[in-house]
């Protein structure tokens, strides 16, 4: 990109600085970052900025809100150096991100929905693989009330038990053991968190994308409370992606007056 750098009305740092809100300090900053054109020197070799400096200042923080400090920053250094398309790639970047934060967004709402109210697993049915080594174990012993066994849980979800086992050791469902038997119990809360997990896997999500929305759940102490950080969540995102318009408008701006 040529520098073509106006000088009917030059400005000094404090000049650009104090129309934005910032310091002189950040102004020379974000000159040696690249994010602002090298500014002229008077004889003296004082700084002296102009309307593109002050165009591509207004570009460059209109462009943080929405792409992230580190994102604005590649994207003004690669203009002001010329290379404009791989501007347009980490702004294309970002995009896809915003998207697929939107579809994750999607596939958590629709696997709440999933989840209305139902009756929870019969207990009882004990996979071989939860047999306890315990000698003198009822073979018929059942869970406290509110919880179940893995076999009926995973017959109740259409998975196989070792399905559970692998969840369990990803931290998706936490089952306690049986003090007597030594077989797992899957409370109300571990249900829920099996099948929240099992939506989010028919929607192809992997485990460790899995695991940090389940510590969620338990955050926000099951699923009615989650639906206010949902509500966040989506407020979160359109704001993004409308500063995002803001950022690109102001760029588009800022290319105008370069060329």
């Amino acid at each position: 990109m040529g520098q073509n750098l106006q000088t009917s009305s030059r400005l000094r740092p404090v000049d650009l600085a104090r129309g934005h809100g910032l310091s002189t300090q950040a102004v020379r900053n974000y000159e040696e970052a690249g994010i602002l054109p090298a500014a002229a020197r008077t004889p003296h070799g004082y700084r002296t900025y102009t309307s593109l400096h002050a165009r591509a200042l207004r570009a460059f923080l209109a462009l943080v809100p929405g792409y992230g400090h580190r994102t604005a920053t590649s994207i003004m250094r690669a203009v002001n150096e010329g290379r404009v398309d791989e501007a347009f790639q980490l702004i294309d970047e970002s995009h896809v991100q915003l998207l697929e934060d939107r579809r994750t967004l999607q596939a958590v709402e629709s696997a709440l929905r999933d989840l209305a109210p139902r009756a929870a697993p019969e207990s009882g049915a004990v996979s071989g693989g939860d047999r306890a080594a315990v000698s003198g174990a009822d073979p018929a012993a059942v869970p406290a009330p509110g919880g179940t066994f893995i076999g009926p849980l995973a017959e109740a979800l259409g998975i196989r038990p070792a399905t559970l086992r692998k969840w369990e050791r990803a931290g998706l469902v936490r089952p306690r053991r049986d003090p007597r038997t030594g077989y797992r119990v899957y409370d109300e809360a571990d249900v829920r968190d099996a099948r929240l997990a099992h939506q989010l896997r028919r929607g192809g999500y992997l485990l460790e994308h899995i695991a940090p929305l389940i510590t969620q759940v338990r955050a926000a102490g099951g699923l009615e409370p989650l639906e206010a950080a949902l509500s966040d969540w989506h407020d979160r995102l359109s704001a993004r992606g409308r500063a995002m318009l803001t950022g690109a408008a102001e760029l588009e701006a800022y290319l105008r007056e370069c060329d």
